[in-house]
């Protein structure tokens, strides 16, 4: 059913939470069924638009990056997508108390999940890796995220609306904050080596 989700939420976000709340969904078959397949979508995207395509700065050569180095890169973002989800996801039923949730009605990782939806989707654009589009789908795919968050954060944990907004205003900081570590990470992984590698 996950899959079917993936176009529901999209389409008629009301009705679909409501949907997602009914099945009480395990996290592994979530997983399986969702996560591992929707975000390979930005990771393959990126490693075919960053070796086969490559982009251009400015009115300079295009640049590319070799496999090796695209391959290592892709698997570490995709890695970060999936850990992303889980953290976040353990960061929404931590604070759930706090905010009125029924121990029962703790559905953070499913609500990461499906709330990243348009992110993953979106990342196939990656395969045309020129920056102003790129930017431009991922701004689009970031506001419907948020969009999604706000929706179904009431719905999925059962808690009144202004509750909810308040709750979700604090998920969307923690993952900014979760964002800018993840960057400060890649700087560090680059510096002990595991950085692009450049082909003309």
């Amino acid at each position: 059913m996950s899959l079917l989700h993936t176009f529901g939420i999209l389409t008629h976000p009301d009705r679909e939470w409501e949907s997602i709340r009914q099945e009480r969904e395990s996290t592994t078959k979530l997983y399986l069924s969702h996560v591992i397949l929707l975000a390979m979508i930005p990771a393959a995207a990126a490693f075919y638009g960053t070796t086969a395509v490559g982009w251009q700065i400015g009115d300079g050569e295009f640049v590319k990056l070799s496999q090796n180095s695209a391959a290592q890169l892709c698997i570490l973002f995709y890695g970060a997508m999936l850990c992303g989800i889980y953290l976040i996801g353990k960061f929404i039923d931590f604070f759930s108390m706090t905010y009125g949730v029924a121990e029962s009605e703790h559905r953070g990782i499913v609500l990461a999940a499906y709330t990243a939806t348009p992110l993953f989707l979106m990342g196939i654009i990656a395969v045309y890796p020129v920056l102003w589009v790129n930017m431009v789908a991922g701004i689009l795919a970031v506001c419907w995220s948020v969009y999604l968050l706000y929706e179904g954060l009431p719905i999925l944990m059962k808690i009144p609306e202004d509750r909810g907004f308040m709750f979700a205003t604090s998920v969307l900081t923690a993952g900014l904050v979760m964002l800018v570590g993840l960057l400060a990470i890649s700087v560090v992984i680059w510096s002990v080596g595991i950085g692009p590698e450049y082909v003309s």
